[in-house]
């Protein structure tokens, strides 16, 4: 299922039957799905501790620690489209308004090469 051919309709409908042969609707409120994305990403983020970024790019190069964060990312994927289930959200739509709204924040000629705003509006 490579990602030129599969939808977000499709992974999260993966997530709602996985959820639904479980009986995991009762658990799966926006709390504690909220507090499981934190969780998922911080499994991720000890992959990367301690480390500098050039040793962050030969780590993912050796193919059981790929793995291992692929493994990582798709938990937190997986708890993305599960809370979006829960609360009924599209996902692209969400991405896409917010993509737009990150244009206008962060116009390319006042940021380019840059990687923080001192103050909302300033750069």
């Amino acid at each position: 299922m490579p990602d030129r051919t599969t939808t977000v309709a499709t992974l999260r409908e993966s997530m709602a039957r996985f959820v639904a042969e479980r009986d995991w609707q009762p658990f799966h409120s926006p709390k504690n799905l909220a507090m499981a994305l934190v969780a998922e990403a911080a499994e991720l983020m000890e992959h990367f501790l301690w480390i500098d970024a050039d040793a962050s790019y030969a780590l993912v190069r050796e193919p059981a620690q790929r793995q291992a964060v692929a493994d990582e990312i798709a938990d937190a994927a997986g708890v993305i489209f599960a809370l979006c289930n829960a609360l009924d959200l599209d996902l692209s739509d969400a991405v896409a308004s917010k993509m737009a709204r990150n244009v206008l924040k962060y116009p390319v000629e006042k940021c380019r090469g840059r990687y923080r705003v001192e103050e909302e509006g300033r750069y």
